[in-house]
Protein backbone atom coordinates (compact mmCIF):
# COMPACT_ATOMS: atom_id res chain seq x y z
CA UNK A 1 0.00 0.00 0.00
CA UNK A 2 1.28 3.45 -0.97
CA UNK A 3 0.21 6.51 1.01
CA UNK A 4 0.83 9.96 -0.46
CA UNK A 5 0.75 12.87 2.01
CA UNK A 6 0.73 16.42 0.68
CA UNK A 7 1.81 19.23 2.98
CA UNK A 8 4.16 16.72 4.60
CA UNK A 9 6.16 19.34 6.48
CA UNK A 10 3.15 21.03 8.03
CA UNK A 11 1.68 20.40 11.47
CA UNK A 12 -0.73 17.67 10.40
CA UNK A 13 1.22 16.09 7.53
CA UNK A 14 4.34 15.63 9.63
CA UNK A 15 2.29 14.19 12.50
CA UNK A 16 0.64 11.62 10.23
CA UNK A 17 4.07 10.54 8.97
CA UNK A 18 5.43 10.27 12.52
CA UNK A 19 2.53 8.05 13.57
CA UNK A 20 2.87 5.86 10.49
CA UNK A 21 6.57 5.35 11.17
CA UNK A 22 6.03 4.67 14.87
CA UNK A 23 3.06 2.35 14.34
CA UNK A 24 1.07 4.08 17.06
CA UNK A 25 -0.14 7.42 18.36
CA UNK A 26 -0.85 8.75 21.84
CA UNK A 27 -4.34 7.28 21.40
CA UNK A 28 -3.15 3.77 20.61
CA UNK A 29 -1.82 1.38 17.98
CA UNK A 30 -2.75 2.03 14.35
CA UNK A 31 -4.02 -0.81 12.10
CA UNK A 32 -1.57 -3.51 11.10
CA UNK A 33 -2.06 -2.72 7.40
CA UNK A 34 -0.02 0.46 7.85
CA UNK A 35 3.09 -1.39 9.09
CA UNK A 36 4.18 -2.37 5.59
CA UNK A 37 2.92 0.71 3.76
CA UNK A 38 5.14 2.94 1.67
CA UNK A 39 4.97 6.55 2.82
CA UNK A 40 5.46 9.28 0.23
CA UNK A 41 5.59 12.79 1.66
CA UNK A 42 5.52 15.82 -0.62
CA UNK A 43 5.33 19.57 -0.18
CA UNK A 44 5.34 22.47 -2.62
CA UNK A 45 8.97 21.79 -3.57
CA UNK A 46 8.18 18.23 -4.69
CA UNK A 47 4.63 18.68 -6.02
CA UNK A 48 2.73 21.84 -6.90
CA UNK A 49 -0.85 20.65 -6.37
CA UNK A 50 -2.22 23.77 -8.09
CA UNK A 51 -1.03 22.39 -11.45
CA UNK A 52 -3.30 19.71 -12.89
CA UNK A 53 -0.58 18.67 -15.35
CA UNK A 54 2.01 18.10 -12.61
CA UNK A 55 -0.47 16.31 -10.35
CA UNK A 56 -1.60 13.96 -13.11
CA UNK A 57 1.95 13.16 -14.13
CA UNK A 58 3.08 12.57 -10.54
CA UNK A 59 0.08 10.43 -9.59
CA UNK A 60 0.27 8.31 -12.73
CA UNK A 61 3.91 7.59 -11.97
CA UNK A 62 3.62 6.94 -8.21
CA UNK A 63 0.12 5.39 -8.22
CA UNK A 64 -0.72 5.79 -4.52
CA UNK A 65 -3.63 3.85 -3.02
CA UNK A 66 -4.38 6.63 -0.54
CA UNK A 67 -3.87 10.39 -0.79
CA UNK A 68 -4.08 12.56 2.33
CA UNK A 69 -4.24 16.23 1.36
CA UNK A 70 -3.09 18.37 4.27
CA UNK A 71 -1.65 21.09 2.01
CA UNK A 72 -3.39 24.46 2.29
CA UNK A 73 -2.85 28.20 2.31
CA UNK A 74 -3.93 28.82 5.92
CA UNK A 75 -2.96 32.47 6.39
CA UNK A 76 -6.52 33.69 6.92
CA UNK A 77 -5.71 37.40 6.59
CA UNK A 78 -3.23 36.72 3.78
CA UNK A 79 -5.99 35.06 1.77
CA UNK A 80 -7.84 38.39 1.62
CA UNK A 81 -4.93 40.10 -0.15
CA UNK A 82 -3.67 37.04 -2.08
CA UNK A 83 -6.93 35.69 -3.41
CA UNK A 84 -5.46 34.05 -6.51
CA UNK A 85 -2.94 32.11 -4.42
CA UNK A 86 -5.65 31.07 -1.96
CA UNK A 87 -7.82 29.89 -4.86
CA UNK A 88 -4.98 27.94 -6.49
CA UNK A 89 -3.95 26.10 -3.33
CA UNK A 90 -7.26 25.72 -1.44
CA UNK A 91 -9.60 25.18 -4.40
CA UNK A 92 -7.70 24.04 -7.49
CA UNK A 93 -5.30 21.87 -5.48
CA UNK A 94 -8.07 19.63 -4.11
CA UNK A 95 -9.73 19.59 -7.53
CA UNK A 96 -6.56 18.38 -9.21
CA UNK A 97 -5.96 15.69 -6.61
CA UNK A 98 -9.58 14.56 -6.88
CA UNK A 99 -9.36 14.23 -10.67
CA UNK A 100 -6.10 12.27 -10.43
CA UNK A 101 -7.37 10.05 -7.60
CA UNK A 102 -10.47 9.14 -9.57
CA UNK A 103 -8.35 8.24 -12.58
CA UNK A 104 -6.17 5.77 -10.66
CA UNK A 105 -8.85 4.57 -8.22
CA UNK A 106 -7.23 6.04 -5.10
CA UNK A 107 -8.96 7.20 -1.94
CA UNK A 108 -8.71 10.91 -1.16
CA UNK A 109 -8.74 12.33 2.36
CA UNK A 110 -9.07 16.09 2.15
CA UNK A 111 -8.61 18.32 5.20
CA UNK A 112 -11.00 21.26 5.50
CA UNK A 113 -11.98 23.80 8.12
CA UNK A 114 -14.63 25.21 10.46
CA UNK A 115 -14.37 28.45 8.47
CA UNK A 116 -16.78 27.04 5.87
CA UNK A 117 -19.49 28.03 8.35
CA UNK A 118 -20.65 31.61 8.88
CA UNK A 119 -19.98 31.33 12.60
CA UNK A 120 -23.17 32.74 14.10
CA UNK A 121 -24.58 29.53 15.60
CA UNK A 122 -25.39 28.89 19.26
CA UNK A 123 -24.77 25.12 19.15
CA UNK A 124 -21.86 23.18 17.60
CA UNK A 125 -22.21 22.72 13.84
CA UNK A 126 -23.07 19.25 12.57
CA UNK A 127 -22.04 17.92 9.17
CA UNK A 128 -25.50 18.61 7.72
CA UNK A 129 -25.70 22.26 8.81
CA UNK A 130 -25.81 25.03 6.21
CA UNK A 131 -22.42 26.34 5.11
CA UNK A 132 -21.87 30.04 4.42
CA UNK A 133 -18.24 31.17 4.75
CA UNK A 134 -17.52 34.84 5.46
CA UNK A 135 -13.82 35.00 4.50
CA UNK A 136 -11.81 34.29 1.35
CA UNK A 137 -10.07 31.49 3.22
CA UNK A 138 -13.41 29.88 4.07
CA UNK A 139 -14.79 30.39 0.57
CA UNK A 140 -11.77 28.85 -1.16
CA UNK A 141 -11.77 25.91 1.26
CA UNK A 142 -15.47 25.35 0.61
CA UNK A 143 -14.93 25.33 -3.15
CA UNK A 144 -12.14 22.80 -2.58
CA UNK A 145 -14.65 20.60 -0.73
CA UNK A 146 -17.13 20.93 -3.59
CA UNK A 147 -14.52 19.98 -6.17
CA UNK A 148 -13.60 16.88 -4.16
CA UNK A 149 -17.26 15.83 -4.08
CA UNK A 150 -17.65 16.49 -7.79
CA UNK A 151 -14.56 14.76 -9.16
CA UNK A 152 -13.80 11.91 -6.74
CA UNK A 153 -16.03 8.99 -5.73
CA UNK A 154 -13.86 7.71 -2.85
CA UNK A 155 -13.47 10.73 -0.61
CA UNK A 156 -13.34 11.76 3.03
CA UNK A 157 -13.69 15.47 3.74
CA UNK A 158 -12.44 16.08 7.28
CA UNK A 159 -13.17 19.49 8.81
CA UNK A 160 -11.09 20.51 11.79
CA UNK A 161 -10.35 23.69 13.75
CA UNK A 162 -7.85 25.54 15.95
CA UNK A 163 -5.14 23.02 15.12
CA UNK A 164 -1.83 22.79 16.95
CA UNK A 165 0.97 20.25 16.64
CA UNK A 166 4.59 19.52 17.49
CA UNK A 167 5.97 20.74 14.17
CA UNK A 168 5.90 24.40 13.15
CA UNK A 169 4.29 27.45 14.74
CA UNK A 170 0.82 27.58 16.24
CA UNK A 171 -1.30 29.37 18.84
CA UNK A 172 -0.08 27.21 21.73
CA UNK A 173 3.60 27.78 21.04
CA UNK A 174 3.04 31.50 20.41
CA UNK A 175 1.15 31.98 23.68
CA UNK A 176 3.86 30.13 25.62
CA UNK A 177 6.60 32.26 24.04
CA UNK A 178 4.86 35.64 24.46
CA UNK A 179 3.64 34.81 27.98
CA UNK A 180 7.23 34.14 29.10
CA UNK A 181 8.51 37.32 27.44
CA UNK A 182 5.80 39.79 28.47
CA UNK A 183 4.01 38.35 31.50
CA UNK A 184 0.69 39.74 30.27
CA UNK A 185 -1.60 38.86 27.37
CA UNK A 186 -4.82 40.30 25.93
CA UNK A 187 -6.82 37.59 24.13
CA UNK A 188 -10.22 37.73 22.45
CA UNK A 189 -13.06 36.22 24.43
CA UNK A 190 -15.93 36.53 21.94
CA UNK A 191 -14.88 33.82 19.47
CA UNK A 192 -15.55 30.21 20.43
CA UNK A 193 -14.37 26.95 18.87
CA UNK A 194 -12.59 23.62 19.45
CA UNK A 195 -8.82 23.42 20.07
CA UNK A 196 -7.54 20.33 18.24
CA UNK A 197 -4.34 18.41 18.83
CA UNK A 198 -2.80 17.28 15.51
CA UNK A 199 -1.94 13.94 17.15
CA UNK A 200 -5.63 13.18 17.78
CA UNK A 201 -6.66 14.33 14.32
CA UNK A 202 -3.96 12.27 12.59
CA UNK A 203 -5.00 9.16 14.53
CA UNK A 204 -8.61 9.51 13.39
CA UNK A 205 -7.65 10.19 9.79
CA UNK A 206 -5.76 6.91 9.78
CA UNK A 207 -8.76 5.18 11.37
CA UNK A 208 -10.98 6.43 8.56
CA UNK A 209 -8.63 5.81 5.67
CA UNK A 210 -8.85 2.03 5.64
CA UNK A 211 -12.66 2.06 5.66
CA UNK A 212 -15.27 2.72 2.99
CA UNK A 213 -17.16 5.10 5.30
CA UNK A 214 -16.92 7.92 2.77
CA UNK A 215 -18.38 11.37 3.39
CA UNK A 216 -17.95 14.57 5.37
CA UNK A 217 -16.57 14.46 8.90
CA UNK A 218 -16.02 16.92 11.71
CA UNK A 219 -12.95 16.03 13.75
CA UNK A 220 -11.99 18.41 16.56
CA UNK A 221 -11.11 18.25 20.21
CA UNK A 222 -14.19 17.60 22.33
CA UNK A 223 -15.60 20.55 24.23
CA UNK A 224 -15.47 24.22 23.29
CA UNK A 225 -13.88 27.40 24.59
CA UNK A 226 -12.92 30.93 23.63
CA UNK A 227 -9.43 31.94 22.55
CA UNK A 228 -9.16 33.59 25.98
CA UNK A 229 -10.03 30.31 27.72
CA UNK A 230 -7.57 28.51 25.47
CA UNK A 231 -4.77 30.95 26.31
CA UNK A 232 -5.47 30.75 30.05
CA UNK A 233 -5.28 26.95 29.93
CA UNK A 234 -1.98 27.09 28.02
CA UNK A 235 -0.41 29.42 30.60
CA UNK A 236 -1.71 27.27 33.45
CA UNK A 237 -0.55 23.93 32.03
CA UNK A 238 2.85 25.39 31.10
CA UNK A 239 3.18 26.85 34.61
CA UNK A 240 4.04 30.31 33.28
CA UNK A 241 3.57 33.39 35.47
CA UNK A 242 1.39 35.52 33.24
CA UNK A 243 -1.90 37.37 33.53
CA UNK A 244 -4.38 36.86 30.69
CA UNK A 245 -7.09 39.47 30.11
CA UNK A 246 -10.19 39.11 27.88
CA UNK A 247 -10.83 41.58 25.06
CA UNK A 248 -13.37 41.82 22.25
CA UNK A 249 -12.63 41.16 18.58
CA UNK A 250 -13.19 44.79 17.60
CA UNK A 251 -10.03 45.68 19.52
CA UNK A 252 -7.96 43.81 16.92
CA UNK A 253 -7.71 45.10 13.37
CA UNK A 254 -7.74 42.10 11.02
CA UNK A 255 -8.34 41.85 7.29
CA UNK A 256 -10.54 38.74 7.45
CA UNK A 257 -13.72 38.26 9.45
CA UNK A 258 -13.48 35.42 11.97
CA UNK A 259 -16.49 33.32 12.96
CA UNK A 260 -17.85 34.21 16.40
CA UNK A 261 -18.94 30.63 17.07
CA UNK A 262 -17.53 27.84 14.92
CA UNK A 263 -17.48 24.88 17.29
CA UNK A 264 -18.00 21.56 15.49
CA UNK A 265 -19.85 18.43 16.56
CA UNK A 266 -18.11 15.14 15.64
CA UNK A 267 -21.43 13.48 14.83
CA UNK A 268 -20.25 11.49 11.79
CA UNK A 269 -17.32 10.07 13.76
CA UNK A 270 -19.64 8.94 16.56
CA UNK A 271 -21.97 7.30 14.07
CA UNK A 272 -19.28 5.49 12.05
CA UNK A 273 -15.77 4.62 13.26
CA UNK A 274 -16.16 6.12 16.72
CA UNK A 275 -15.11 9.41 18.31
CA UNK A 276 -11.98 8.99 20.43
CA UNK A 277 -10.97 12.64 20.19
CA UNK A 278 -9.83 13.71 23.64
CA UNK A 279 -11.32 16.55 25.64
CA UNK A 280 -9.51 19.67 24.48
CA UNK A 281 -8.08 20.45 27.93
CA UNK A 282 -6.77 16.92 28.51
CA UNK A 283 -5.19 16.79 25.06
CA UNK A 284 -3.66 20.25 25.49
CA UNK A 285 -2.16 19.36 28.86
CA UNK A 286 -0.59 16.25 27.37
CA UNK A 287 0.79 18.27 24.44
CA UNK A 288 2.40 20.87 26.69
CA UNK A 289 3.97 18.16 28.85
CA UNK A 290 5.55 16.66 25.75
CA UNK A 291 6.55 19.89 23.98
CA UNK A 292 8.37 21.24 27.04
CA UNK A 293 10.55 18.13 27.02
CA UNK A 294 11.71 18.71 23.44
Amino acid sequence: MKILITGCRGQLGSQIINILKAGSSELGVIPQEYRTSEIIGVDIEELDISSLEYVREFMNEVKPNIVINSAAYTNVDGCESNQDLAFKVNSLGPRNLAIACEHIGAKLIHISTDYVFEGNAINPYKEYDIINPASVYGKTKLLGENYVREFCSKYFIVRTAWLYGYNGNNFVKTIMKVAKEKGHLDVVDDQRGNPTNAEDLAHHILKLTLTDEYGVYHCTGNGECSWYDFARAIVEFANIECTVSPITSDKINRAAKRPNFSALDNMMLRCSVGDEMRDWEKSLENFIENVTKI
